[in-house]
């Protein structure tokens, strides 16, 4: 009987040690998987608050001289369309045969899970394709195609939840590149700058249903995206439209302030930037320039003042970065640091062509027109060049995706998965 009762604490004592060995495991594996930002999805254009900076750390600052490892390449199609990346899946669009498609592929393995099409495919002298970028929220996933069709899209089936096409219902107005602007959650919201008639110009969806809530008269739609602000506690939602810099409530869509802005052709194509805590960039190429706003708020009005307005950052199409006191951007096809505050050009390089960048860990992530990676540290002091390589070829207009120490490119033909990861094995 005695050796029974020792033979079954023994089993007890190896069971509860085995729990809490497992438990000790799991917990060092949850912490080094937290730190190395398994939650940092990128669900939409420029990553989570549309200002392109990740919150990675523990990223490699040397590469071989091919480059950071392949982990996988998908093929991809014709267009610029950004890559989203939620729970685990990758989300983008882009033009193949004489269709537009949404795709979603396994972010670990870049296999196939569902396609969906959108659209027939947009054809223009400087490139094919869709633009805009999907936004993931949750179950849904938004999609918006060069010709204005939007989607509502089960984020785990690709099937249709609802969808409107925004020229043929509200009049919408394809700009002379395509449709390019993407869609903004907020709340409850969809919203989406539309250029519509009958003032249908900003749109705000029912994000469930699709069904209008309000609506917001502009002039011309622009290619920029919105981005959403709160100054002394006054939410505003930002427009960049093709005739000028607006900002609306999202409540209502009532109008803010509006400042003229006008450029050759109407390409207003970068997203503006949130200065805290109440100042907006915003910046176009062709020889515009770039502006900077006060926003000042009394009795839940808000008005702005001009701070500074000069041509030394013009945005073609590329965004900048807002890091510090200090942008980081293409003033046309040159890469250059600015001091925020007093618009003084700290250096400046050549040779990238119209690239794209984005910021993590203390580093510039540049990928230049023809696909060269670059890392640039993060430094208004002088351009400090860490590690380049050529990853792809041909043209390469669309911004990199950090999630989870992966990097994710693309051009017309293929979407690779890099890892730039420093974070040795466990």
């Amino acid at each position: 009987m005695e050796k029974k009762f020792r033979k079954t604490r023994f089993k007890i004592v190896l069971n509860i040690s085995s729990i809490c060995l497992a438990v000790s495991i799991s917990g060092v594996l949850f912490a080094a998987l937290t730190e190395n930002g398994v939650n940092n999805d990128w669900p939409q254009w420029r990553g989570p608050n549309r200002d392109g900076i990740s919150n990675e750390t523990g990223l490699l600052k040397s590469w071989p001289e091919s480059g950071p490892k392949v982990i996988w390449n998908a093929p991809s199609g014709d267009g610029y369309s950004g890559i989203s990346i939620s729970q685990g899946r990758v989300y983008t669009m882009f033009g193949e045969g004489e269709n537009e498609i949404v795709v979603c592929l396994d972010a670990a393995t870049g296999k196939e899970i569902w396609r969906f099409r959108s659209d027939s495919k947009y054809r223009n002298q400087f490139g094919n394709g869709p633009r805009s970028t999907p936004t993931v929220d949750s179950e849904l996933v938004f999609t918006l195609g060069a010709k204005g069709k939007l989607y509502a899209l089960n984020a785990k089936l690709g099937t249709k939840v609802w969808g409107h096409d925004l020229r043929k219902e509200y009049g919408g107005k394809m700009p002379t590149w395509g449709v390019s602007t993407s869609p903004l959650v907020e709340g409850n919201l969809l919203l989406v700058d539309v250029g519509g008639k009958n003032g249908y110009g900003i749109v705000a969806f029912n994000k469930e249903n699709g069904k209008v809530v309000w609506k917001s008269k502009t002039q011309l739609p622009g290619y920029s995206a919105p981005i959403a602000v709160t100054v002394n506690g006054i939410r505003q939602i930002i427009f960049f439209t093709g005739t000028s810099l607006i900002s609306v409530s999202p409540k209502d869509g009532k109008q803010y302030w509006r400042y003229p802005w006008r450029t050759s052709y109407d390409v207003n194509a970068a997203t503006p930037i949130f200065i805290p805590p109440d100042k907006v960039f915003a910046s176009s190429g062709y020889d515009k320039g770039a502006v900077v706003l006060k926003m000042k708020t009394s009795n839940g009005a808000v008005q702005i003042e001009e701070i500074w307005k000069s041509r030394v950052m013009r945005n073609r199409f590329s965004s900048s970065i807002l890091y510090g006191n200090h942008l980081y951007g293409f003033d046309e096809a040159t890469l250059k640091c600015v001091d925020v505050n007093t618009q003084e050009k700290k250096w400046a390089k050549s040779g990238f062509g119209k690239g794209s960048l984005i910021y993590a860990d203390g580093h510039l992530i540049v990928l230049s027109e023809r696909g060269k990676l670059v890392l640039i540290e993060a430094t208004p002091t002088e351009y400090l060049e860490k590690a380049s390589a050529k990853v792809l070829k041909d043209k390469c207009w669309t911004v990199p995706t950090l999630v989870n120490g992966k990097l994710y490119i693309r051009n017309q033909k293929e979407i690779l998965c890099l890892d730039i990861s420093d974070s040795k094995p466990l």
